[in-house]
């Protein structure tokens, strides 16, 4: 496992667009909030590009990644957002570059893409967690806690969720493991590819938005038959938003539905987390050793060992 230094105050934060294109005028808004928080900014190139729907063409977002984990000013690399477009730029990273200049990787969705293949391909532990998009709408404190406690504390932490968005308990039990996961689309993306997760023995998140009821049926039955849940610790649904019903109802909630798939598992699940498109969002490090604990009214996860050196 390669751990990246931890972020000071004051520290720059390389700002790029690796999947779909960005309104400037969204983009100088939320810069303004980091810089508020205390933090240099350095924008990349890709917030400024636009290939049709795209944040310039896969080559340009690549090296825009490149250049940021090169750049000895830049402390972290904070994606703007997410979208479409990351599976056409993922191959052509230089991981052995990524892999010798180790700095915090943040961001979510689409990115989920970049998350899983630099860990897998470098050891080095991402984080699934805000990006500039994140703060569209508002500020939430509960959001630049977690990032806080994960990026520059130095130490475990736990994550407890909001006291008006509660997480829920579906199946109880403990359990500890690496922590993986992502977006769900993005994770079957994955599959069959060189990059694809290997889920042996971890504790396994998984978060997706707008998507139809029968077709996150279809999906979590897929993983099932992947493989995927087989060997797993764990198992964290994130906020599912934006889900969808037909005409003639599915007549399934999400949680009915993940219990149906997995609910034969020997392990705690839980729905409902702040991590994903919502508003809370939890910073997740990947590949981190973790604890979760859903044998109380209120579920808790223990990231046990700091993300960051």
């Amino acid at each position: 496992m390669l751990k990246p230094p931890r972020i000071k105050p004051g520290a720059t934060l390389g700002i790029i667009n690796p999947s779909y294109w960005l309104k400037e005028e969204f983009l100088n808004k939320t810069v303004e909030i980091w810089r508020q928080r205390g933090f240099k900014v350095k924008l990349g190139k890709s917030p400024y590009l636009r290939d049709n729907l795209y944040a310039g063409t896969p080559a340009e977002r690549a090296a825009d990644i490149h250049a940021m984990f090169s750049d000895p000013e830049v402390d972290a690399v904070i994606c703007a957002r997410g979208g479409y477009g990351a599976n056409r730029v993922a191959p052509l990273l230089d991981y052995d570059l990524i892999r010798q200049n180790p700095k915090i990787f943040m961001g979510y969705s689409d990115i989920t893409t970049f998350l899983t293949s630099i860990t897998v391909n470098t050891d080095l532990v991402t984080f699934h967690g805000p990006m500039l998009v994140t703060h569209k709408d508002e500020e939430l404190e509960y959001n630049f806690d977690y990032f806080n406690r994960a990026v520059s504390a130095g130490e475990p932490f736990n994550i407890a969720p909001p006291a008006d968005f509660p997480s829920r308990i579906i199946k109880p039990g403990t359990a500890e493991g690496p922590l993986w996961g992502g977006n769900i689309s993005l994770l079957v993306n994955r599959l069959s590819t060189s990059n694809q997760l290997n889920t042996d023995g971890v504790i396994l998140f998984l978060e997706d938005i707008d998507e139809s009821l029968y077709s996150f049926d279809r999906t979590m039955y897929h993983l099932r038959e992947t493989g995927m849940f087989d060997n797993i610790k764990g198992l964290i649904m994130g906020e599912m938003c934006e889900m969808k019903d037909t005409e003639i109802s599915f007549g399934k909630t999400t949680d009915e539905i993940v219990m149906d798939v997995c609910g034969d598992l020997d392990i705690p699940i839980i729905s409902n987390f702040a991590c994903g498109h919502g508003r809370y969002q939890a910073t997740m490090p990947i590949s981190i050793p973790a604890r979760l604990d859903a044998s109380a009214s209120e579920p808790r996860l223990e990231i046990l060992e700091s993300p960051v050196e």
